[in-house]
């Protein structure tokens, strides 16, 4: 069990919290954003909101571990900078993976995954670091998922796919087996992707077809 910091103070920071509290062995004991977003009453659902500035100074790296599920604005990169700067603190980052997500032994996943109910994670996969994958995934045996990537629900990603950094999945989108998803790749909403695609394409349709945006350009 770890005495846990959450960053953030939105959606995801409460929806964190919620799950930690009632499927795992960890205790919240704080909220943390920079300073200049601290609210009025520094405080949120009982708990203490603390500047990160200075985290350290209250909440000692060596007694204390840190969760940052946050959203996947500038296609993820904004939740790799926070995670960053939280390791170069000297904490730890935890894993979230619920009780009601199928696992197999053995499945190497990350620091700082935030992986909800009636995920299917099938054997021989490997998850990296940073990675949210929302509820009722489908991730395909030998598949690799690296650091940084988000899917959203309902995404089926069939066996020995790999998914590159900063990817996005978009609600029931399909990825045929064997297929290779570029860094920074977005998968639009129902879109099928049927052969590899390229870094920082944006995908939609069925089949899905590259568009004219470059997925850089584009912030939730």
């Amino acid at each position: 069990m770890a005495k846990v910091i959450i960053f953030g103070i939105k959606d995801f920071a409460q929806l964190a919290q919620f799950y930690l509290q009632h499927d795992s062995e960890h205790e919240v004991v704080a909220f943390s954003v920079n300073e200049q977003y601290l609210p009025p009453e520094k405080e949120l659902w009982g708990i203490p909101v603390v500047a990160f500035e200075n985290i350290e100074t209250i909440y000692p790296p060596d007694q204390f571990a840190f969760f940052a599920p946050l959203a996947p604005a500038r296609m993820n990169r904004l939740r790799e900078s926070v995670y960053l700067q939280i390791k170069s603190k000297g904490y730890q980052l935890i894993s979230y993976v619920s009780s009601k997500a199928t696992v197999f032994p053995g499945t190497p996943i990350g620091d700082n995954c935030f992986i909800l109910e009636d995920n299917t994670i099938q054997p021989f996969t490997a998850i990296g670091n940073n990675v949210v994958l929302w509820s009722g995934n489908h991730i395909g045996h030998h598949s690799i998922i690296k650091d940084h990537v988000t899917f959203t629900a309902h995404v089926v990603l069939s066996g020995h796919c790999i998914v590159e950094p900063y990817s996005f999945f978009g609600v029931n989108a399909t990825v045929r087996d064997g297929t290779h998803i570029a860094e920074g790749t977005l998968v639009a909403m129902a879109a099928a992707i049927i052969k590899d695609t390229e870094p920082w394409g944006v995908y939609k349709g069925n089949p899905a077809i590259k568009g004219p945006t470059s997925s850089q350009d584009i912030n939730f």
